[in-house]
């Protein structure tokens, strides 16, 4: 009978395999090699908070409730000191031990919004090694008053019917309770920021808040040259250019891709999408395509082709929703029904 400690040697293998979960790639793995038996093999913390000095400043507010993350990695995994503007998408790489509401915490946003981003079946449809899209989400909170329907509220607030109902965890078709809570993810409030009389009463309108930022003048070019502007800034600082079906659509700026999704899935209703992070500090989101044809990690140029038009995850018809994350967006003085160039 061997010693304890010479049997478990014996059924160590000489070598070992270690995900990094701050790769840039989130597919990445390495090989690591262990000279003996004895070697100690390191294991990264688990539950580590990516931004444990959250900062107290500007959030996001509507009904009292924040539905923005604040703080977090600015755009990739491998970012995890500076912090992340409000509007920026994060990356995150599950680990052992990983729950749902644990991550949410790290990000400040709700359990929901990773669920109805990342297509997820439940709270416990994550595991080890699963990249995760943190996507910052723009709405409205409303408490449930009589005669309220998820269309009634789907039309007063331009949204989408299906994606309140996925976002809460509600059947399409279910009865509301007078009274409970709701959020309607993309939601506008009217951008009317005046009192207007009706009868007796007033009635308050709050100026619809999306994204924006500094004016980038000649940074970003054409994603799709010669489509024409059929939406104005909506959603998170984004425009709807129409162009007909398989159309290439192009890199606004050099950068290098973030995310590539290419599941035909709802994905938060951007449907087949790009993110592409930027030298300057932004990110452009280029969504609802028939599918993309760059992958994470991949640096792209400006003109590069990215993908092709197409109508998948929120879309009536076949466009580019294009976004512009932490800037103006070039096209915000454009007319509808023009063919425009960017500022």
């Amino acid at each position: 009978m061997c010693a304890v400690i010479v049997c478990t040697a014996t059924l160590l293998s000489s070598r070992a395999h270690a995900f990094w979960p701050f790769s840039t790639n989130a597919d990445a793995a390495v090989s690591v090699s262990i000279s003996d038996s004895t070697t100690p093999v390191l294991r990264a913390s688990i539950n580590f908070d990516p931004n444990p000095n959250k900062g107290f400043g500007d959030i996001q507010m509507s009904g009292g409730k924040a539905l923005l993350a604040y703080a977090g990695p600015s755009g990739t995994i491998a970012d995890l000191v500076e912090a992340a503007s409000p509007d920026r998408i994060s990356i995150y790489v599950v680990r052992n031990g990983d729950t749902l509401s644990e991550i949410a915490d790290m990000f400040n946003v709700s359990v929901n919004t990773i669920i109805w981003a990342n297509d997820l079946r439940n709270v416990r449809d994550v595991h080890p090694g699963d990249t995760l899209i943190i996507l910052p989400v723009s709405g409205v909170e409303r408490v449930i008053v009589k005669g309220d329907t998820l269309k009634s509220i789907a039309k007063k607030y331009n949204a989408d019917v299906n994606e309140i109902a996925q976002y809460n965890g509600i059947d399409t078709v279910a009865q509301l309770a007078i009274g409970s809570t709701i959020i309607i993810p993309g939601g506008e409030i009217a951008p009317v920021s005046s009192v207007i009389s009706s009868g007796s009463s007033n009635i308050v309108r709050e100026p619809y808040r999306g994204g924006s930022g500094s004016v980038q003048n000649g940074y970003y070019s054409n994603p799709i040259p010669g489509g024409i502007i059929t939406q104005g800034v909506h959603g998170w600082n984004g425009v709807d250019i129409g162009a007909a079906r398989g159309t290439p659509i192009h890199a606004s700026s050099n950068g290098t891709v973030i995310i590539a999704r290419n599941n035909g899935g709802w994905n938060g209703g951007y449907g087949n999408y790009v993110v592409i992070t930027h030298d300057n500090g932004t990110q452009t989101l280029y969504a609802h395509m028939k599918y993309a044809i760059v992958s994470s990690g991949q640096s792209v140029l400006s003109g590069h082709v990215i993908g092709y038009v197409g109508a998948t995850g929120r879309s009536t018809g076949a466009h580019l929703h294009f976004e512009v994350r932490g800037a103006a967006n070039p096209f915000r003085m454009c007319a509808i029904g023009s063919v425009c160039s960017p500022q």
